[in-house]
């Protein structure tokens, strides 16, 4: 399909604006999917060209986090393996699935995950206080809580994919003994991993506009770049609002679809 000269623009300033947020919180999808759809995009179409669009903006943001990467590469390598298994999962289900399916419970995981934000100081405190008092170590993993947890929203990610960096975050915030930057830091390589292989298998079975696609792609590895600068400045208690307000405006926007 043909974009107008002002279509092309805001295609690409929507993929800016969703490198950036996606860089630092998530749901950056929020942001193109409809501007796509407003171009007169089908659906299906819309959230292929999306998920393709939005990989290098993936890659710029873990690009821009790599000091908060060092020390976690084991990490990242376990976890990534598992967000693919889901993203490939995810994208199956959204080319076999009613493009409804998930708008009930959608929002839901996205309030329970910023209450799992917000209370994550606390329960961290809590159970740094239990590992202290029975001797136990932390597992840098995680452990299978968290592996469940990161396969069903990576399923989540491959299929639509707004929110799932909130998903992410508040999962290993909770689980994993760690700064929340640093956590970020390894979001942001789960959310490249779950876009690049659901785009893999996008080109070979599904329709995509290639015009979006590149429009995305450009302005949304730029935006991962102003993401990056504008995201690790940010001290933990500001990181902490800034998805909460993100989350806040995904369920509103969810809501009203």
């Amino acid at each position: 399909m043909a974009l107008s000269i002002w279509e092309a623009l805001a295609v690409f300033a929507a993929g800016i604006g969703a490198g950036t947020i996606n860089t630092i919180v998530g749901s950056g999808t929020l942001i193109t999917f409809p501007v796509l759809l407003a171009t007169g995009l089908p659906p299906i179409t819309a959230n292929v060209s999306n998920a393709l669009g939005l990989v290098p903006g993936s890659v710029s943001g873990a690009i821009g986090y790599r000091a908060e990467l060092r020390g976690q590469g084991r990490r990242a390598l376990v976890l990534g393996v598992t967000a693919l298994i889901g993203g490939l999962c995810g994208a199956i289900l959204l080319l076999t699935l009613p493009s409804d399916a998930f708008d009930t419970i959608v929002p839901v995981l996205i309030a329970l995950a910023l209450v799992l934000v917000l209370l994550q100081p606390r329960i961290a405190k809590a159970v740094r206080r239990r590992r202290e008092t029975t001797g136990t170590t932390h597992r840098p993993h995680g452990g299978p809580v968290l592996m469940a947890g990161l396969l069903l929203a990576s399923m989540y990610g491959g299929y639509f994919g707004a929110a799932q960096g909130i998903l992410y975050l508040s999962l290993m915030g909770l689980l994993l003994d760690e700064d929340l930057q640093r956590v970020n830091a390894v979001k942001n390589i789960l959310g490249a991993v779950v876009n690049g292989v659901a785009a893999c298998f996008f080109l070979f079975v599904a329709e995509f506009d290639w015009t979006a696609v590149l429009l995305i792609a450009v302005g949304s590895a730029l935006g991962g770049q102003i993401g990056a600068r504008a995201g690790r400045r940010l001290p933990p208690t500001g990181l902490r609002a800034v998805i909460v307000a993100v989350g806040i405006v995904a369920i509103v926007q969810l809501l009203l679809r």
